[in-house]
């Protein structure tokens, strides 16, 4: 049973006392447009799962990045919060309608590996954004150029396996995409911390990174639950 003076160590650790005033409020906020992001994009995917109103594909593919270009443009002032907030519906909406096809597949094989997948992602993405969070020194930053070169790996191995078709080459790259989704998440929750320290108050935009890599998380997870009861029905 923990003492009472470890009760308050724990508790201490968890105030985030070493962030800024400024610094707390402005991830309050991006982390409540994270909530919505996410909302909608749930919404999203179960319009695709369960309606006949639209169906992922090209289209959504496209608006999506097109809200999102639209959303890099517009200005971050006042005036325009609700209309940058309504894009970052926008494309996260379309973002959960993309996702349907997957979803759709993956429900064919095992239905319950959608909620295990978003439950594993979910544990993934606090577990790491704490870590960057109650981190004293920013030394995950310097994570970026790491990060970035195995995104170009990545893409050469995705590029040379449409060629190959090697199933060895395709598991090396979902498993290390997805070491390296996760170590994006301690980048970015740095970045955007000292984003805001300097000045930059775009908690949308800043929200768009997080959101990102929780899709992807999500994404790579879900097919891996599913090889993984693929592979056991084959045995």
């Amino acid at each position: 049973m923990a003492t009472q003076p470890q009760f308050d160590r724990w508790a201490a650790a968890f105030k985030f006392d070493k962030l800024e005033k400024p610094v707390r409020v402005h991830l309050k906020n991006v982390y409540s447009c994270l909530a919505i992001a996410m909302l909608s994009a749930a919404v999203g995917g179960y319009i695709h799962l369960f309606t006949g109103i639209f169906q992922g594909g090209l289209l959504t593919s496209l608006v999506s990045i097109g809200l999102l270009v639209l959303l890099g443009i517009t200005p971050n002032t006042r005036e325009n919060l609700m209309k940058r907030l309504g894009m970052l519906v926008g494309f996260a909406f379309c973002s959960g309608i993309s996702m349907g096809p997957l979803m759709s597949m993956v429900i064919q094989i095992n239905p319950s590996i959608v909620p295990t997948a978003f439950m594993g992602t979910t544990v993934i993405f606090v577990c790491f954004s704490l870590c960057a969070l109650l981190s004293d020194q920013r030394t995950w930053l310097y994570l970026g150029g790491t990060l970035f070169s195995g995104l170009s790996l990545l893409m050469m191995l995705s590029l040379f396996n449409i060629f190959l078709g090697s199933r060895l080459i395709f598991e090396v790259n979902l498993y290390l995409g997805l070491i390296i989704m996760c170590g994006f998440i301690l980048y970015d929750t740095q970045l955007i911390v000292e984003k805001r320290r300097r000045g930059d108050e775009d908690y949308i935009w800043h929200c768009i990174d997080l959101f990102i890599d929780f899709i992807q998380i999500f994404r790579k997870l879900m097919i891996i639950l599913s090889s993984k009861e693929e592979k056991k029905r084959r045995n």
